[in-house]
């Protein structure tokens, strides 16, 4: 299937398989998608660092992915996952922690300070 980056880029919903709760989004290039096709492993692209990452290589909180959706316009896709600890970088079980008025809606399962050097 023909993928439609925009800038090189896909936006990636990351959803756990047995909660089915988002987890998070993030980004990925043509190199990342295919990285992760073949090991099984979440791999993104930082914007910010400007390079592949595979999520968990410093905080040990992998993803490991069970199916890849493609949405009706192929610019977006779904990966399925069981997540192991965190997804959040913020030590919480998925980045959307609180409602839009900041309020916390989950609690954080790990110490950032300690997972990320």
């Amino acid at each position: 299937m023909d993928l439609h980056y925009e800038n090189g880029l896909i936006p990636v919903i990351v959803q756990d398989k047995e909660t089915q709760v988002v987890l998070m989004v993030a980004w990925a290039n043509e190199e990342a998608v295919e990285l992760t096709r073949s090991t099984g492993s979440a791999h993104y692209y930082s914007r910010s660092r400007r390079k592949i990452w595979k999520k968990g290589e410093e905080s040990g909180h992998l993803q490991q992915v069970h199916e890849i959706r493609v949405d009706c316009d192929a610019d977006t896709l779904l990966y399925i996952v069981t997540q192991s600890g965190a997804a959040c970088h913020m030590g919480y079980r998925s980045c959307f922690y609180r409602s839009i008025n900041g309020d916390l809606l989950l609690e954080r399962i790990v110490d950032p300070e300690k997972v990320y050097k």
